[in-house]
Parts: C-alpha cells; sequence; structure tokens
C-alpha cells in the first residue's frame, strides 16, 4: 500500500475531520500506518495546551493572560508502536491531557484566536514535506485547505460517547449519560465558534462509521488515497 501512494507524483497529504469522539486519533494512526505516512495529533495538541495553561490556574475566559504565556508553550508529539507520548515543556502529559478537567475545557481554550493561529502554524509546517495524515476538527477547512483527501468521519452521539467513556481511566467519576451530555455541548461548542468553527469541507468524504469496525474505517479511507492516486497518474 505504501509504495501506491508515494510513487512518482509523491506523497498526498490526509485531513481527517469530525466531532468529538467520532474515533478520528485511532483511525488517523491506523491508517498513517498503513501508508507509512506521519501522524500528527492535533486534538493532542490543543489537549497539551488545555493542559498547561490549566496548570498555570489560566482559565480560558482570561485570554490576556493565555496569550501572554503562549510564547513559552513546547509540545512535543513522539509517536510509538502503540500511539503516541505527548510532551509539554519537557513533561511527559499523556494520560493528563485526557483527563476530565481537560475535557471539560478544551474548545474553550480553543476557541481563542491566538492560540489557534499559534498551533495551525505548526500544523502547517509539520505538513509541508507531504504524507501527513491530520486529525482534527478545521483540517479540511482551515488548516489544510489543499488536502488531496478529506474525511469527515462521524458517529452517532452515543456511540460516539460509548467510544470515549471505553478510553476514560475515570469512569468512576462520570456516567456514560453524562458524557452523553457534555458531548452534545462540546458539539454545541464546536460548531458555534467564531474562528474555524467545526464543519464540513466542501470536497470532503462523509463516512459515518457507528456501524463500522475500526479496520473498516481505516481501509476505507486508505483504498480512497490510493484511488486518488492512481487517477491521478492517470492523469
Amino acid at each position: 500500500m505504501a509504495s501506491g501512494a508515494s510513487s512518482s507524483y509523491g506523497k498526498i497529504n490526509i485531513a481527517i475531520d469530525g466531532p468529538a469522539g467520532a474515533g478520528k486519533s485511532t483511525i488517523a494512526r491506523k491508517v498513517a500506518g498503513m501508508l507509512t505516512y506521519v501522524y500528527v495529533d492535533t486534538g493532542a495538541m490543543y489537549r497539551a495546551a488545555t493542559w498547561y495553561f490549566g496548570q498555570l490556574g489560566i482559565e480560558p475566559e482570561d485570554e490576556e493572560k493565555v496569550l501572554q504565556r503562549l510564547p513559552d508553550l513546547v509540545i512535543e508529539l513522539i509517536p510509538e508502536a502503540d500511539g503516541q507520548r505527548v510532551f509539554v515543556n519537557g513533561q511527559e502529559a499523556t494520560e493528563e491531557i485526557r483527563s476530565l478537567a481537560v475535557n471539560a475545557k478544551v474548545s474553550r481554550y480553543a476557541q481563542i484566536e491566538g492560540l489557534r493561529s499559534r498551533l495551525v502554524s505548526l500544523q502547517r509546517q509539520m505538513a509541508l514535506r507531504k504524507g501527513v495524515v491530520m486529525d482534527g476538527r478545521d483540517i479540511g477547512t482551515t488548516v489544510l485547505p489543499d488536502a488531496e483527501v478529506k474525511i469527515f468521519m462521524t458517529a452517532s452521539v452515543e456511540e460516539r460517547a460509548r467510544r470515549r467513556y471505553r478510553e476514560m481511566k475515570e469512569q468512576d467519576q462520570i456516567t456514560l449519560e453524562q458524557l452523553i451530555r457534555d458531548m452534545n455541548e462540546r458539539d454545541r461548542l464546536d460548531r458555534e465558534r467564531e474562528i474555524s468553527p467545526l464543519r464540513q469541507a466542501e470536497d470532503a468524504h462523509l463516512l459515518d462509521t457507528t456501524n463500522m469496525t475500526l479496520d473498516e474505517v481505516a481501509e476505507t479511507i486508505v483504498s480512497m488515497c490510493l484511488n486518488f492516486v492512481r487517477e491521478r497518474e492517470l492523469g
């Protein structure tokens, strides 16, 4: 598969967008592995920023303080065989960025224009050499509008909440029903924010994964990518 996606025209960039809990990160990582591409987890970057400002006691409403401390923020994404490690200013925060506290505030920090601009700039730099799979909420519309293949992944809110619930280590602190309510609220915030709202790019493929396995989703996206490359080579 890798050779087909990186033949004479070189590699392509793949943008995967969708709401919280759609499985974007897991699928993007699998697709990158199948194509021997680089995976960039933009959601982890926003979560890392949220955790960083939380450690400093700076709330998302205090935009001035956020922007004052933003230049000090250094995020590193280290790929590993079974996932990705996240470091914030040299300190590992891989598990901490998946906490309930971060879940509750990440969409609010993501609405800060200066923070988004900083992270979007970093993400675009990562994609310059092509061969990148990037997932998030505004990759196909804002971060990589020229990505060759764009996917908008979704699933029912109940299924997305179940997936997120299975990932969490704090199941004793929240019910599935509360998580569904929280996810509905996060969807609303993501859709209604002024800066880069969650929406499907006009040229993105809509993929409802509610009744699909992870392997089925990944194979579907890889097939789309290989078909794109073949068609481009045929002229």
